[in-house]
């Protein structure tokens, strides 16, 4: 059994985002000890490591619902899991792609920087006014 605080140590988990995922149904609400402390079992620390791992690498907290039903079920095919895999990654490159854009941006942005006042400062103008970009981002 474990307790709260030794539940998010073990896994990384801050303890106000376990109390959020035991809202959000995807770990049991706890038995409690007499003292009115949540006690976790070995189940629970595994299901909510999954779940970090699953949040680091960005999946929204609905695919992780649907993994963790998938899990459930060993013996079923996984291509729905692998859909969703794939779903995440297609989400990814979709940002990596915008992150390259905003990277070009401000890349661009910080050449025309030199040793000016504040009144010529290219950053604040290009922050102002959007027209001054060399693209959308």
């Amino acid at each position: 059994m474990y307790s709260i605080g030794e539940l998010s140590r073990r896994t990384g988990v801050k303890v106000p985002t376990i109390r959020y995922y035991e809202q959000m149904g995807l770990i049991a609400a706890p038995d409690r000890s007499e003292g009115n402390q949540r006690r976790y079992e070995r189940a629970e620390l595994e299901r909510l490591t999954f779940i970090r791992h699953a949040r680091d690498l960005g999946f929204p907290i609905e695919a992780i619902r649907e993994l963790l039903a998938l899990s459930g079920h060993p013996d079923e095919p996984c291509e729905r899991a692998d859909h969703i895999a794939r779903e995440q990654l297609v989400e990814v490159r979709e940002k990596i792609a915008r992150l390259q854009k905003l990277e070009h941006e401000l890349d661009r942005i910080v050449a025309h920087c030199g040793n000016h006042t504040v009144g010529d400062c290219y950053v604040i103008r290009a922050l102002s006014d959007h027209g001054l970009c060399d693209n959308e981002h």
